[in-house]
């Protein structure tokens, strides 16, 4: 029983370094050894995806599927009020997925996510309205699950590119993949 103050953190009893080591081992053992040709086309798909091998390899074991799609947030893709035209360098990274993963991008009112597309021919495979700053989250929940689900994508499947705490919550709510900053996804070294 954990005492007043407790941070339930691991016990110091007697044997705690051997079990500490069982553990570490029994997992390790666990772990399954990959062999180099499959290593090697998850490298591949990785550089296609324009993501470092360790960053993928990550979100693969912890989601236990490949990345079929991210989803972004109007403030990851730089859209303002008045410019609804992604910047160049934004395109041309969106671009380099084309064929790898969808491209679904949760628009904030009041721009509509029709005129995103519009303006932007080609470049992202499905928009939908975002969830608001102060929505509860059981409502954030059903958006983003909404927005996944009519682009025709398993939730662990994508990874979520964001550029504000309030919106790292998609993540959990939506039940996603990953998380990856919008700062870190296109300035990514791999394009």
């Amino acid at each position: 029983m954990s005492e007043i103050g407790h941070n339930g953190g691991p016990t110091l009893e007697p044997g705690f370094g051997f079990r500490k080591h069982a553990w570490t081992r029994a997992r390790k053992e666990l772990m399954p050894t990959l062999p180099l040709q499959i290593v090697r086309i998850r490298v591949k798909r990785a550089e296609r995806l324009g993501l470092d091998y360790k960053t993928y390899a990550s979100i693969r074991a912890r989601s236990g599927r490949d990345i079929v799609g991210f989803l972004f947030s109007g403030n990851a893709l730089e859209l303002r009020p008045q410019r609804i035209e992604l910047p160049e360098r934004v395109q041309t990274r969106l671009a380099s997925l084309d064929g790898e993963a969808k491209r679904v991008a949760a628009i904030y009112a009041p721009q509509h996510p029709d005129a995103i597309v519009a303006a932007n021919p080609g470049i992202l495979d499905h928009t939908s309205p975002a969830p608001g700053f102060t929505s509860p989250w059981a409502e954030m929940r059903d958006r983003i699950t909404a927005t996944i689900r009519q682009a025709g994508l398993p939730a662990d499947g994508v990874v979520l590119v964001a550029a504000t705490d309030i919106e790292r919550e998609w993540c959990a709510a939506g039940k996603l993949a990953g998380e990856l900053t919008a700062d870190r996804f296109f300035r990514s070294a791999h394009v």
